[in-house]
């Protein structure tokens, strides 16, 4: 690496996504290296370098040039009131696909019914201003406290309710809360800052970096299936497989034959493998996909 090469300066999210976000590389294509207490892990692109920074912080370090791009929620975009360009939206989580929730939540006994009814009341939150947002969009005031963690905890005692990030709310089952209602969803953003968009080099650079990092995520639970079939057993066997696109049809050298290609669920290849084969498919092969570029 020459002073002169350009670098690309990658905020990767620590914390709960670090495994995920490098999976996602991984079959994006990139090799992501993790070291122990090491806060710059390696990746395989010369033109890239990369920090582990906590979500909660990523907007702000990449709003102001400390970083070029990084992935964030859109959650932490909001609370930190973050000026940056969101160049894309990317659907994953340690749980789901499901985007994480921000609820409002009480315990179970709690007389609180309604927003109106946090008027006065404390409340514990790791979004104080998201929540100070909200319950002014409301027309209600509260006492919002910064909440360290172990948030779930702090009612009835330490607060009267909590303002939370769930995905299944598990969490808060299990700590004799309830749902009052929900204040925002999220799911995770790439971002840079403005400068690093108006670089042409580096602009091209995350473009070409979300391309993958989206092929991988549109091939998650998708496999390729292939298979040979007669001709006259062709509109039977089309007629079985639920393709992502038409599935392609090639000739083979016995003109009686052809060559069928497909994207297909996962989870459905092991209902319609009996059927292609009783429609006439043979030669019937399932094989991987880590990548699905439109």
């Amino acid at each position: 690496m020459t002073e002169t090469q350009p670098l690309l300066k990658l905020g990767l999210p620590a914390g709960s996504l670090q495994e995920a976000t490098a999976e996602l590389f991984r079959k994006a294509g990139y090799k992501i290296t993790f070291t122990s207490r090491s806060y710059y892990p390696a990746i395989d692109d010369p033109e890239i370098t990369c920090t582990l920074i906590r979500a909660q912080e990523m907007p702000r370090y990449v709003q102001d040039g400390s970083l070029d791009c990084g992935l964030t929620g859109k959650d932490w975009i909001l609370e930190n009131n973050a000026d940056v360009v969101e160049l894309a939206e990317l659907v994953f989580s340690k749980v789901s696909r499901r985007p994480v929730r921000w609820v409002l939540a009480v315990p179970q006994d709690s007389p609180i019914r309604t927003v109106q009814d946090l008027q006065g009341k404390r409340i514990a939150t790791e979004v104080v201003n998201l929540t100070t947002r909200w319950l002014a969009s409301h027309g209600v005031t509260a006492q919002v406290e910064f909440s360290w963690g172990a948030t779930e905890v702090k009612p009835p005692k330490l607060a009267d309710a909590i303002v939370e990030v769930t995905e299944t709310g598990s969490s808060l089952r299990a700590n004799n809360l309830r749902i009052v209602c929900d204040l925002l969803s999220s799911t995770p953003r790439f971002i840079a800052n403005h400068q690093a968009v108006a670089d042409p080099w580096k602009r091209q650079k995350m473009e070409d970096l979300i391309l993958m990092l989206r092929g991988a995520m549109a091939a998650e639970g998708k496999v390729g299936l292939m298979m040979n079939v007669r001709r006259e057993h062709l509109p039977q066997v089309l007629g079985i497989l639920p393709a992502l696109k038409n599935p392609t049809v090639s000739s083979l050298a016995d003109e009686q034959w052809v060559a069928v290609n497909t994207i297909i669920d996962e989870d459905t290849v092991r209902h319609i493998v009996p059927q292609l084969k009783a429609a006439g498919a043979s030669g019937i092969v399932e094989y991987p996909l880590s990548k699905i570029i439109d």
